[in-house]
């Protein structure tokens, strides 16, 4: 019969890698950050002339709340640490998925143990 103790060593350091590197993560934000320039529309602003100087840059932060698309004006400075923050949320998914092949792999392993 399989249990859940009959994970390959290899597997398994392959788990605690995912959880080492989940401790190491910080904050998680998920959506983007993005960097725009944008006209004002008044007219005679460089912003409206035939080779146009836009205005910016701004920053701003863009998620998915509750299914309503959400952005959020930033500075400079905040805008550099929510990027850290989304890039975290990348990093996270891609651990998860890491994680979740392991589990893949474990559970064919198992079903060759309870094959035999």
């Amino acid at each position: 019969m399989a249990r859940g103790d009959d994970i390959p060593s290899d597997i398994r350091k392959r788990i605690d890698r995912c959880k080492a590197e989940l401790a190491t993560l910080g904050v998680v934000l998920r959506g983007s950050v993005t960097r725009r320039y944008m006209p004002c529309g008044k007219p005679g602003c460089k912003c409206m002339a035939d080779q146009p100087v836009l205005h910016g840059p701004y920053y701003q932060w863009t998620s998915k709340v509750e299914g309503k698309t959400r952005t959020v004006r930033l500075t400079k400075d905040q805008a550099v640490v929510h990027q850290q923050w989304v890039d975290n949320a990348r990093r996270l998914r891609r651990i998860l998925a890491r994680w979740e092949a392991a589990g893949e792999a474990a559970a064919k392993n198992i079903q060759k143990i309870s094959s035999r």
